[in-house]
């Protein structure tokens, strides 16, 4: 569920501001609106985490052999700025030395054909009135040089001519005589052979410097824990400049609460609290002496969510941080629902036992090396491998390996609606089908009988219970157009109509009764979807969108459809193990191929696994987090409950 939160505001002598700020992180359950702080000091440690970012960057890239051992070193904090300014400046001046190689080389390119060029001798031969240019043009161009101009032909590459242009005096323009597809070629900064020693300087350089950089990676615990300092700091610091303040003799009602000191400054902030963690919240403000108050949050205030399960359902909270999907404050909470059918998803998607009993052994060795405390991503990985393999054992699947190959007792045990080792291909995907379109209608059935109880004092309610009706009138649609339209007829045949090979067995009318149901609820949505106090204002406002409503339903029946997503990505999953079994198997003939049949099947199979881990994040996780949080009404614009409270070390 979603603790409630009451919105509280602090007001404290300004005066005392970071003794009061202090307290109000060691108490730690006020979780504060946004602040923007201001001041040279949180200048200064913005500046300063920047540097570090930048360096633990850095050392992060450097790659030393597995077998090194570096021994971290400890620091002081301003040792800890000076040696990350140290690894940034080291780091930028590696790039410039890049940067400057790249351009002396270059220039040694652009002047490869002409050979040894040095300006110097340029401006000694100008000195003595000779003034000399370099110049390049096409070679059948070259005879075209007028003869008045003095030219002395260097060389002749690539249908390129190169010469030198001589004159009594400077050219400051270029001369008329010259052709226009002469290019006059600039004279580089320096010789050519400075540039090749300029290169081999500052390859040493960087050298030297990489030398530096992967010695320093003995300060990267260091330079991790001083970030973390900063963070802090860089919190604190936030909220002691950013809390706002005024004189005291501007609100004479506050400065009597405080003691009638007229001159004295006051500072407040606004926050929230979790109801059941209010008595500790007061217990602070008397112990400290501050002025506070508490109410229930407005409807548009930024609220918290803070969530709060059991062990059980607390184990899908990894998840949900690594997604970073919040519900908002006035949102449903479907911790538990969501944790039952991604179980359900997970374990269809990845469909095989073989691959379930994996999974389940990563999460024991998760668990073995958790925390006490932190241990809910080794419960969930571990129950997501039970459930993958519970549902392998339903199929029959092991390692993609042929029903025919398998011990018998294995095909015993499956599930015959599900087993194609014991009801064929065909009949299993059709129930396979089948089961997916009613996890569909469970999931979404759910979703609406939720929003029937949140509205059940408003009339509103009767909206939410037509989209229920139209899911469950959708369903058998579906059934119709997707499945089996022979077995599933739109009309009454006369003939009973078989769910799952006929263990269920509904009656021959129940085309007439979904369609019936569909339409009622259509009704039921048209009329009380968009109520808010009025029913003509509801029925008006649907008839202003009536196409939105139109599409409405054809949104229930691409939402219902949207489930065959699982069986379709488990039959891709099935498929390229089946492949990969193909391929291997001959090379079990022969014992020199042996190991490249084993290497084939853990690579084949390993693929397949983190393409079907990719597949949960794209489907199983979008079933919850899109088709089932629409129906809910939900956009998880939630953030979570983070109190200001003082780092842990860890």
């Amino acid at each position: 569920m979603i603790e409630k939160m009451k919105k509280v505001s602090i007001v404290v002598l300004d005066a005392t501001r970071k003794e009061s700020v202090k307290a109000l992180r060691k108490a730690g359950v006020v979780h504060l609106e946004e602040i923007e702080g201001k001041g040279p000091l949180l200048a200064s440690y913005k500046d300063a985490a920047a540097t570090a970012d930048k360096a633990i960057a850095i050392l992060d890239e450097i790659k030393l052999p597995k077998k090194q051992i570096v021994n971290q070193l400890d620091l002081t904090k301003d040792d800890a700025l000076e040696t990350a300014k140290k690894i940034v400046s080291l780091s930028d001046e590696k790039k410039s030395l890049f940067e400057t190689i790249s351009r002396d080389t270059n220039e040694i390119d652009r002047l490869a054909k002409w050979g040894s060029v040095d300006p110097a001798s340029f401006v000694s031969l100008a000195e003595k009135g000779i003034f000399v240019y370099m110049y390049e043009i096409p070679e059948d161009k070259y005879g075209t040089i007028g003869k008045e101009l003095k030219t002395i032909k260097v060389n002749a590459a690539n249908k390129v001519v190169r010469f030198l242009l001589l004159s009594e005096e400077q050219v400051t323009e270029r001369p008329a005589l010259m052709p226009p597809e002469a290019y006059a070629v600039p004279m580089p900064e320096k010789s050519t052979e400075a540039f090749k020693e300029d290169i081999q300087t500052a390859r040493q350089t960087i050298s030297r410097i990489e030398s530096e950089l992967a010695d320093d990676k003995k300060y990267a615990s260091t330079l991790a824990a001083y970030r973390e300092l900063l963070a802090s700091d860089i919190e604190f610091e936030t909220v002691c400049s950013g809390m706002e303040h005024e004189e005291a003799d501007e609100a004479p009602e506050a400065a009597g609460v405080l003691g009638g000191i007229a001159s004295t400054k006051l500072a407040w902030l606004t926050g929230y609290v979790p109801v059941d963690l209010l008595p500790n919240f007061v217990a602070a403000c008397k112990e400290n002496s501050w002025a506070y108050a508490s109410a229930d949050p407005a409807d548009d205030d930024p609220v918290p969510t803070k969530l709060k399960n059991n062990k059980l359902v607390s184990i899908i909270y990894p998840l949900m941080d690594f997604l970073d999907v919040t519900p908002g404050y006035h949102e449903f909470d479907i911790s538990g629902w969501f944790l039952l059918f991604f179980c359900i998803f997970f374990a269809m998607i990845f469909g095989d036992a073989c691959y379930g009993a994996l999974i389940a052994i990563v999460g024991l060795a998760v668990l073995a090396k958790s925390r006490k405390g932190s241990r809910s991503l080794g419960v969930l990985v571990t129950l997501l491998g039970f459930c993958t393999m519970l549902w392998g054992v339903m199929t029959c699947s092991w390692f993609g390996i042929e029903p025919g190959k398998l011990p018998k007792t294995l095909v015993d045990i499956s599930f015959a609606p599900f087993s194609a080792a014991k009801s064929g291909s065909d009949v299993a995907n059709t129930n396979q089908k089948i089961f997916c379109f009613s996890l569909a209608l469970i999931q979404l059935s759910v979703a609406h009988f939720k929003c029937m109880f949140a509205d059940r004092k408003s009339l509103k309610f009767f909206g939410d219970m037509g989209s229920l009706f139209m899911i469950w009138g959708m369903f058998y649609v579906v059934m119709n157009m997707v499945v089996d339209g022979v077995k599933y007829p739109l009309a009454d045949t006369g003939k009973a109509i078989p769910i799952f090979g006929g263990m269920i067995a509904l009656p021959s009318c129940f085309p007439f009764i979904s369609l019936g149901i569909l339409g009622v609820g259509f009704v039921l949505n048209f009329i009380f979807a968009n109520y808010e106090g009025s029913v003509g204002k509801s029925v008006l406002e649907s008839v202003k969108n009536i196409i939105s409503v139109l599409l409405g339903v054809v949104n229930q029946f691409s939402d219902i459809v949207s489930y065959i997503r699982l069986w379709a990505v488990a039959l891709a999953g099935a498929a390229i193990s089946g492949t990969v079994n193909q391929m291997a198997g001959p090379m079990f003939g022969k014992l020199i191929m042996v190991i490249f049949g084993v290497v084939l099947l853990v690579f084949g199979h390993g693929l397949n696994m983190i393409l079907n881990l990719l597949s949960v994040i794209v489907h199983g996780v979008r079933l919850n987090t899109l088709e089932f949080s629409q129906h809910l009404g939900m956009a998880w614009s939630g953030m979570k409950y983070r109190p200001f409270s003082e780092r842990k070390e860890k």
